[in-house]
């Protein structure tokens, strides 16, 4: 046998002198309906309703002196014997919240959803309650934090939401807390709604990117950067498992890398500029080789090239601090292997400017800085009195696709190019409409 059988809905009891107060909150919002659907009961009752004397005195001097009043063990013993069946259930756990209890946690919230279905919940006030009382009726005590409060009703109000939240039916679906702060020692990643853009701040792209594999792994990322950054205590006791490990690493990859903090600027390729072009390539035409992309892995872009780009005015270089970071190409006139698109239809048919031989140097790759690139392509377009922009990535080149869907740029069909010297001619076509009146 073994198993244990579940009630049909999670009982609690709060024992209180502020009965009405309790009822207000608890019995409102998700809790509420969850009681309106049998699912829960909660119960606020004022233990003033079990003194024996005239005054309802529940409170007296202490014993040896010291401040203020302690609550007496007679009527917190009646209070507690109202709600109790006799005997008493195994399943049923009596909690006096106290700062002197075990911290409460997500870890015990489950435990007390999973081990019972009677909580009664005994809030102290005053300089706290007759020992004698814990020691007679107290199965457990709870303390919600190390810091103290005038009673114990706020903590029992924290431990009834947290607990009575983990009862089957209480929210729509388990996944509504399984993803969140503390289900598995983690913290909860961050979260965004409607409007997209707010004060200057914007939706993180993979949020509206649709891959809910990509969101996954980057609200993965979140919890573990959270966890880390905000509560180092639990993420020193979190124990990752290989794919939380591959985060990690990818986590500290990033942070090696260079953060912008001064101004990027833009400005016409000089001759003098020629060797850091070309070594910038090199470099580009190395990563791309090591990631199985067959773009530039012949002789293009050659150096004839890049002296004829700059010759034409038509070669710019990106600095940060001073130092070359970046270069690219941004020409006016109509590519012809544009004209052959497939697959797909261009949907400005004015005039556009297309990006060419776009690199960043190795040092401020995942700088950021490649996004500058777009940004000071746009501004030159619309120095021209042109309201489009292209351009063309191997297929393969996810994150060249990336930086252009973050960019705004939208696919649009397949060309084929010309001078790949026995190489896979295939591209990928992009395009973004600068202004959303001439779109």
């Amino acid at each position: 046998m073994g198993a244990v059988c579940e009630a049909d809905a999670m009982k609690i009891d709060i024992l209180t002198l502020f009965p009405e107060n309790m009822n207000a909150m608890l019995h409102e919002s998700i809790l509420g309906r969850a009681a309106k659907k049998d699912i829960l009961e909660i119960n606020c009752v004022q233990i003033r309703d079990f003194t024996t004397n005239r005054q309802n005195q529940v409170d007296d001097y202490p014993y040896g002196g010291g401040w203020g009043c302690v609550m007496m063990a007679q009527p917190l013993k009646a209070c507690v014997d109202s709600v109790l069946e006799q005997p008493k259930s195994a399943r049923t756990r009596v909690v006096y919240m106290s700062p002197q209890g075990k911290t409460f946690t997500q870890q015990r919230a489950r435990e007390l959803v999973r081990d019972y279905d009677h909580l009664v919940l005994v809030c102290g006030h005053y300089e706290g309650v007759d020992e004698r009382f814990i020691e007679e009726c107290v199965d457990e005590e709870i303390s919600i934090g190390d810091f103290v409060l005038t009673g114990g009703e706020i903590a029992a109000m924290a431990v009834t939401d947290a607990v009575c939240r983990l009862v089957p039916g209480v929210l729509s679906d388990a996944a509504c807390y399984t993803g969140e702060s503390h289900w598995e020692g983690l913290l909860e990643y961050p979260q965004y709604t409607r409007p997209e853009l707010w004060e200057g701040r914007t939706v993180p792209e993979v949020l509206r990117s649709g891959n809910q594999a990509e969101i996954d792994r980057w609200r993965r990322k979140q919890m573990l950067l959270r966890t880390r950054d905000k509560r180092p205590e639990l993420f020193e006791r979190f124990a990752p498992d290989t794919e939380d490990e591959k985060l990690l690493a990818e986590i500290a990859r990033d942070e090696k890398r260079m953060k912008l903090t001064e101004a990027v600027d833009c400005r016409l390729a000089q001759e003098s500029d020629l060797d850091n072009i070309m070594l910038t390539i090199r470099q580009a035409r190395n990563y791309l080789r090591k990631n199985r992309v067959d773009q530039w892995q012949g002789e293009y872009p050659t150096e004839a090239l890049i002296r004829a780009d700059i010759a034409a005015q038509r070669s710019y270089v990106v600095t940060y601090g001073g130092r070359f970071g970046a270069s690219f190409v941004l020409t006016s006139e109509p590519e012809e292997c544009y004209a052959n698109l497939t697959d797909g239809k261009w949907r400005w048919d004015g005039e556009y400017c297309t990006i060419h031989r776009s690199a960043v140097t190795a040092e401020f790759r995942g700088s950021g800085l490649s996004d500058y690139i777009f940004s000071f392509a746009e501004s030159l377009a619309r120095e021209q009195g042109i309201f489009c922009l292209r351009v063309d990535t191997h297929r393969r080149n996810e994150p060249m696709k990336a930086l252009l869907k973050r960019c705004g740029f939208t696919y649009r069909g397949n060309v084929l190019m010309t001078d790949t010297n026995g190489h896979d001619p295939r591209r990928q076509a992009f395009e973004k409409v600068l202004d959303s009146d001439k779109k």
